[in-house]
């Protein structure tokens, strides 16, 4: 019996690792489009701290997830906030500054990458709390070791984002599209979209386009701006 329970915890465990390896690309990319234009030092410290701190929120989440999805046009609010995330990840543009300043832009990525991942997690952490079956310790562990997996990630898309500037606009899309699903998901719109499935993914289409289309008119004038050229 002792043997079946050993055998059971680490199964459960490996359940876990894995759905968060399959489950956290997304949040990987939010990391990486938060931290990016910080320097390398405050790079590292804002994927620790903002990775750590998303998971502690992860374990607390996963005890009132399933209420939470329940309550209406909740996932609609969370929605909203992702598609804000997503076009000020796009539009800012990388400004230089002093000590302060740079410790003021690593506390606000660390506070994107709480609040996108808060919003990213609820579909996530009730498929670990089924996989951890009730068993804390489980639970605690297998999201634990998924911190260096998601430290791991962000710091090669961040790698990949500074050869590849393309990936910045694929990623921001990915937040748009996920902030876009998230809405459509809310259960007061579950009849709705169960009668009409392509909203669905018109839903999460439009989130999308209207981060690109609106971080990249941000963007402009970001652009005009700093050369003095009036922003219409």
């Amino acid at each position: 019996m002792e043997l079946l329970q050993s055998t059971d915890f680490w199964i459960g465990l490996l359940k876990i690792i894995w759905i968060n390896i399959i489950l956290s690309g997304d949040n990987a990319v939010v990391i990486a489009l938060a931290a990016r234009s910080l320097p390398p030092e405050q790079q590292r410290k804002a994927i620790l701290f903002g990775s750590g701190a998303a998971v502690v929120l992860r374990i607390a989440l996963t005890w009132f997830a399933v209420i939470l999805l329940q309550l209406s046009y909740l996932q609609v609010v969370g929605g909203l906030l992702l598609l804000w995330i997503g076009v000020q990840l796009l539009g800012d543009e990388e400004d230089g500054g002093d000590e302060a300043k740079e410790v003021g832009s690593m506390m606000a990525a660390v506070r994107t990458i709480l609040i996108a991942d808060l919003i990213m997690s609820m579909d996530n952490v009730i498929a670990v709390a089924a996989a951890a079956k009730g068993n804390t310790t489980l639970l605690i562990l297998g999201l634990a070791i998924s911190i260096p997996l998601v430290i791991f990630g962000s710091t090669l898309m961040i790698k990949l984002m500074e050869r590849f500037p393309i990936i910045v606009l694929l990623g921001a899309a990915l937040i748009g599209w996920v902030g876009g699903e998230t809405m459509v998901s809310d259960v007061a719109l579950k009849e709705l979209v169960e009668g009409n499935p392509w909203m669905h993914y018109t839903g999460a289409a439009l989130g999308a386009i209207v981060v690109v289309a609106v971080g990249k008119y941000l963007q402009k004038r970001h652009v005009h701006s700093s050369d003095g050229t009036p922003s219409l």
